[in-house]
């Protein structure tokens, strides 16, 4: 017999089951045959039934929690990332003014007035504390062999003095925040 057909003829079964007892007016019957019609057919079918729901309700509660416990990681990992990189905009702009100042003090040893001189310098080392404070750092260029992630190639040069792929100079400066590049150096690189 086929699972189909096995199934009408239980259904069939439990009908006539139930008209029996509803046309003896026995209500014990009745109540017998209301439990049969409310019950599954054998008890493989019915450990099958509540075993199938239950395996696949615990998989997708797993699968849930654990689409919920990356999602909080992804979150967190955002949060502290726009904290640690909020900055970086502003850094951007007051690095601009430090290559300003940096300028005017090469140009500061030629000035007339030497108190006007001194003061931008003092203002300069002030603005590089700031930046140093706050995890913004000059990367490293002169004489370091060149990294491409932290250095921009702008001109290459041949020169005795240094071996291939150095930086022979920074022409400007580079600065990471908390580690990240913010501004690649660029730099002349020996062929």
């Amino acid at each position: 017999m086929t699972e189909n057909n096995r199934t009408e003829f239980e259904e069939e079964q439990t009908t006539a089951d139930f008209e029996e007892a509803a046309g003896s007016g026995q209500e014990d019957n009745e109540a017998v045959s209301e439990k049969q019609m409310e019950a599954p057919a054998s008890k493989e079918e019915s450990e099958e039934s509540q075993g199938e729901p239950e395996e696949s309700g615990d998989l997708k509660y797993m699968r849930l929690s654990a689409d919920f416990q990356n999602f909080k990681r992804r979150v967190e990992k955002e949060k502290a990332d726009i904290y640690k990189y909020a900055n970086e905009k502003i850094a951007l702009d007051i690095i601009e003014v430090m290559d300003n100042f940096e300028r005017a003090l090469t140009h500061g040893e030629s000035c007339t007035d030497k108190q006007f001189a001194e003061g931008v310098n003092m203002i300069y080392k002030q603005l590089k504390g700031v930046l140093d404070k706050n995890n913004i750092l000059e990367i490293p260029a002169e004489n370091e062999e060149f990294n491409p992630n932290f250095h921009n190639a702008v001109m290459t040069e041949e020169n005795p003095d240094y071996e291939s792929g150095i930086v022979i100079q920074a022409l400007q400066k580079g600065y990471t925040l908390n580690g990240k590049v913010i501004r690649p150096s660029m730099v002349k690189v020996a062929q």
